[in-house]
């Protein structure tokens, strides 16, 4: 078959399968695929890398497999090849069409065929000897080749150094997935409709998620749009900080008029208000101030203002009053975009199977991530080496560990659970019924019943001293909700995935 026909045949099965799955999957997954062989019931896609293969062939063949067969409406086998490994790609097509000629083929076809594949071996052949002419020389593209090349569309700095704006934190530097996409969707709306859509705006979630991202990008682009709008950014130990300045110098009417009289308050790390009670009187009071003359706030945490220990209650209260939205931990296809997307941005050349290896490995939070990959290309720079997998193996080695399984004990499943949902382990040995708390803690009960080998008593003795008619009644809830609802599916196979470092 020739290459048009076989383009236009995957194009049809790629527009059915990106209907199907979320979007960073598809561009992760399936963006640079190609379907290089069609004949008889056989068909060869090749795929960027091993990884990608192994990914595919897992997760994916069945829905390959089905849309490829609805279009060309006869049963299919397929195989993945990698664009490393063109020449076996090569031999197969070869051999196949030599033994068993596509009978969707004419004569002329047939040999356009053939030519074609006798072009690919002489470019494989071009290809050899550019690679032996460059084996020796140094490679000039990986050397130094990235740097800071954040903007704003705006360019007063003294502005945004004033409102303590990073500037790399922009709604376009940031990486929508499954796991924030409700959170960055909030954050744009207060951005648009300041005081109009969600007042105040509650983020919170687990350290090194997005949260502080957000509250910038918000701030930068209040500013994008309204340069005389006053923002101003601090976290809730900066705001205790000079709070406590100005009553020490006898200046807090100087701090009053600082944070009353704006348009947009960000305030990070409110948990941090937990316990520092004039602190948290004066934030009442500014609050109270802002809201009352329709000035945006927005607020982060690590979890949500129920959870928080020692807070008082009327400002508990007031910051329910607008919309709570939680970022949870990333999953591997928005793992590798937040990749891809730091890379682009600091002008980096890594590798697909680079990212792929740290996705896949890295998944507590986005700054050991971004982290991880600055740490491998300083260590080729260092090195003067070319960034490739090997590199990036031995540049991690003292921040990955080894793939050794570990146990899971009915301790693990809580602590995973716990971080999963944003609550605290301590939340499910509770007595608690709320819902938030309530939910999690079935799940826990029912993963500890089909993943560790303890009895019913022992499970309910780690929950806080529960009857094993409660676990029980959790496992059997959860493993009749498990067939009829996705979401919980999903939910339980990513905590399962956690659990056994996958």
């Amino acid at each position: 078959m020739i290459k048009t026909q076989l383009s236009d045949i995957w194009k049809k099965a790629l527009a059915e399968i990106e209907g199907e799955i979320s979007r960073p999957s598809f561009e992760t997954w399936f963006k640079a695929t190609e379907l290089v062989a069609y004949y008889e019931d056989y068909l060869i896609i090749r795929v960027p890398n091993e990884y990608a293969k192994d990914w595919l062939e897992k997760s994916y063949i069945g829905l390959i497999k089905n849309n490829l067969e609805k279009i060309l409406e006869h049963p299919v086998k397929i195989n993945f090849v990698t664009f490393s490994n063109k020449e076996n790609e090569i031999d197969i097509i070869s051999e196949n069409l030599s033994n068993t000629p596509d009978p969707n083929l004419n004569d002329l076809d047939q040999l356009e065929e053939t030519q074609r594949l006798q072009q690919m071996r002489e470019e494989q052949e071009m290809d050899k000897i550019s690679e032996y002419e460059n084996k020796f020389e140094p490679n000039k593209k990986h050397q130094n080749n990235y740097q800071h090349n954040y903007q704003t569309d705006y360019s007063d700095s003294d502005t945004l150094l004033e409102k303590h704006l990073n500037p790399k934190y922009t709604f376009d530097t940031f990486v929508v997935g499954n796991s924030n996409k409700f959170a960055h969707a909030a954050s744009l709306a207060v951005a648009e409709s300041v005081a109009k859509a969600y007042n105040p705006l509650f983020i919170y979630g687990g350290v090194g998620l997005g949260k502080t991202h957000l509250m910038h990008a918000i701030g930068h682009y209040v500013i994008k749009n309204n340069k005389n709008a006053k923002v101003v950014y601090v976290t809730s130990e900066k705001f205790t900080n000079e709070l406590i300045d100005g009553i020490k110098d006898d200046k807090t009417a100087n701090f009053r008029n600082k944070y009353r009289n704006i348009d947009v308050l960000l305030i990070d790390d409110i948990q941090f208000l937990a316990k520092k009670e004039r602190t948290q009187e004066e934030f009442f009071h500014t609050f109270n101030a802002l809201h009352e003359a329709n000035r945006q706030i927005i607020i982060s945490s690590d979890r949500p203002p129920k959870e928080i220990p020692t807070l008082e209650e009327r400002l508990r209260t007031r910051f329910e009053w607008g919309l709570i939205t939680d970022i949870q931990a990333p999953d591997l296809e928005t793992r590798i975009a937040i990749l891809r997307k730091k890379a682009q941005i600091e002008k980096m050349d890594v590798p697909d199977d680079v990212t792929l290896y740290m996705a896949d490995k890295i998944k507590s939070n986005i700054r050991e991530l971004e982290g991880a990959l600055v740490r491998i290309m300083a260590y080729a720079s260092l090195n003067n080496r070319k960034v490739d997998l090997d590199l990036a193996i031995e540049a991690l080695k003292n921040i990955i560990p080894e793939d050794k399984p570990r146990p899971i004990t009915g301790e693990l499943i809580q602590e995973v659970v716990a971080s999963t949902f944003a609550i605290r382990v301590e939340d499910l040995k509770a007595k608690k019924r709320t819902k938030n708390v309530v939910f999690p803690r079935q799940i826990a009960m029912y993963l500890c019943r089909e993943l560790t080998d303890l009895s019913l008593p022992k499970i309910g003795e780690i929950f806080g001293g529960r009857d094993h008619t409660t676990v029980i009644h959790s496992y059997d809830k959860i493993n009749s909700e498990i067939k009829t609802e996705h979401g919980l599916k999903e939910t339980i196979k990513k905590i399962k995935d956690n659990l056994q470092g996958k």
